[in-house]
């Protein structure tokens, strides 16, 4: 009976899957991933969907004036007001909110203890100091922080890929001169350049991703490099030249997929550079606007109130939690990649 060999691909996605700690990683950091991407349907202060003397609303989607629902005033909805509260608990009337019915912006007028506040039965995880429930802030910034770790790591291994490759493929003097160039760059103070734009321009994430793209692909760069300055002397490459193929295609076709193993391998690692850059700068009160949720912003304020215990452990446990399934997340992935054991495994 013939065996199917699987490539190597497969080899390694069977290897992942053994890894059990990496796997059930994945698996976790997905399901956060989604969940607080429909973070408006799982944390909002606006119902999903309401009825109102026989008229549906979509609030979490529009929110409708204060007069569709018996008020005073043609301004948009609070929904946390007890008297638009009492009015969907009137027969025929009735509203379907969220798990948690407090935006990461939601300043709750109606509180019953000084901010911040303990956990309670009202704010699972408390409150912050302006009063804005711990839980969305910790949700949406959560969000915040793996889509921004997901841009710069897309952003930095572009470069650090073309780079290197460039590098790596022509050596020579070309490679001598951006040697020349990285170190020179590589030199500059990163801090002190975002001190210096965030006083200049009006901090915002596109900013900051832009100013922190411009370093971050320098370390992946090198690994490139050393992929293709090895990969360029194999026999494959040398076959290609000889059938007239030009160098961008031989970099395109042949050397660029047979040199991404430490690309892929050291994606979950930049992703937690990224995030613990961009907590850093937030904490430091030089990344994103003020009023986005951040997960640094909230380690701030547990700094500056100690007695708010909650506010510094819940965010601590968030961000210990991102990075620990994102360095396991990495660790089996460089063991599944691992060509030594591919090669074993294919063999056998």
């Amino acid at each position: 009976m013939a065996t199917v060999s699987l490539s190597p691909s497969a080899l390694a996605w069977q290897r992942f899957r053994r890894n059990r700690l990496g796997f059930v990683s994945l698996v976790l950091f997905v399901i956060l991933f989604v969940v607080s991407l429909g973070a408006e349907f799982v944390s909002n202060d606006k119902p999903l969907v309401a009825s109102y003397q026989g008229q549906m609303y979509f609030p979490v989607f529009k929110n409708p004036p204060e007069t569709a629902f018996g008020g005073d005033f043609a301004t948009p909805t609070d929904f946390l007001d007890p008297f638009i509260r009492q009015q969907f608990q009137q027969p025929g009337n009735w509203a379907v909110y969220p798990l948690n019915p407090y935006h990461h912006g939601t300043l709750n007028y109606f509180a019953k203890e000084p901010n911040p506040a303990p956990p309670s039965a009202d704010n699972w995880l408390g409150t912050d100091d302006r009063g804005r429930d711990l839980l969305a802030r910790l949700l949406y910034g959560f969000r915040v922080s793996v889509l921004f770790a997901l841009a710069l790591t897309i952003t930095g291994t572009l470069l650090g890929v073309v780079t290197g490759a460039i590098q790596g493929f022509f050596a020579g003097k070309i490679d001598l001169a951006m040697q020349r160039f990285i170190e020179i760059w590589g030199a500059m103070p990163e801090l002190y350049l975002l001190i210096i734009f965030s006083a200049v321009f009006e901090p915002s994430v596109s900013l900051l991703l832009i100013l922190l793209s411009l370093f971050g692909w320098m370390g992946l760069s090198d690994y490139v490099r050393a992929e293709f300055l090895r990969n360029r002397q194999l026999d494959y490459v040398r076959a290609a030249r000889a059938l007239g193929l030009s160098n961008w295609a031989i970099i395109w076709r042949h050397v660029l997929p047979n040199s991404m193993t430490p690309v892929v391998t050291f994606l979950p690692f930049r992703m937690s550079a990224a995030i613990l850059a961009l907590t850093s700068l937030d904490f430091l009160g030089l990344g994103v606007p003020p009023g986005t949720p951040s997960l640094g912003e909230l380690l701030a304020q547990g700094k500056n109130n100690i007695d708010a215990w909650w506010i510094s452990i819940s965010t601590f446990a968030v961000l210990v939690v991102t990075l620990l399934l994102l360095t396991f997340m990495g660790d089996a992935l460089r063991d599944a990649l691992d060509p030594r054991k591919l090669k074993q495994e294919a063999a056998s």
